[in-house]
């Protein structure tokens, strides 16, 4: 099974705002963060903004923030809020499925044991676990902060970290 784009972007709008604790940031600064288009985050973070994980503001000085503390947005929650479907095989839609032994197979029901147990795993995780290890996650990746603050760049050079210069 293979999450889509739309659940990948959106998972790095919450991380992203998760790791800048409460500041706003802009889809364009996500977007110039993380090299994706801004067109597709502009669904992304309008979807999710409607599902109550984001409070954004229009206009000169607007922005986003989450509109939950980490420990209450659920990753399996999330998943489910940004996938279209789960439908790992053909006869999961049953519009659209042309198996024959679709009625006698059993594939299905392994297939839904594996779907509960990937929710299961899921469930038991909230951005605020993901961003335990935020000081590993925004050094390599030279973690950009707010425009408001000077910083410094970390360059990884063979696993080892090399200040850059100021920005």
């Amino acid at each position: 099974m293979q999450l889509t784009l739309y659940t990948d972007y959106s998972l790095r709008v919450l991380l992203y705002l998760g790791i800048h604790k409460g500041e706003k940031a802009t889809i364009t600064e996500i977007a110039d963060y993380f090299k994706i288009s801004r067109n597709h985050l502009v669904k992304v973070v309008h979807n999710l903004a409607n599902c109550g994980y984001l409070h954004t503001m229009r206009g000169k000085g607007g922005g986003m923030y989450l509109a939950r503390p980490p420990e209450e947005i659920n990753i399996g929650e999330v998943i489910r809020h940004t996938e279209p479907n789960f439908h790992i095989v053909e006869c999961y839609n049953a519009h659209t499925s042309h198996c024959p032994v679709v009625k006698v197979c059993s594939l299905i029901g392994v297939l839904n044991n594996a779907l509960t147990s990937f929710f299961s795993v899921l469930n038991q995780y909230t951005l605020a676990d993901l961003l335990k290890t935020q000081d590993a996650i925004s050094a390599p990746l030279q973690f950009i902060p707010s425009p408001t603050r000077a910083y410094q760049t970390i360059e990884i050079k063979r696993g080892k970290s090399v200040a850059g210069q100021k920005s």
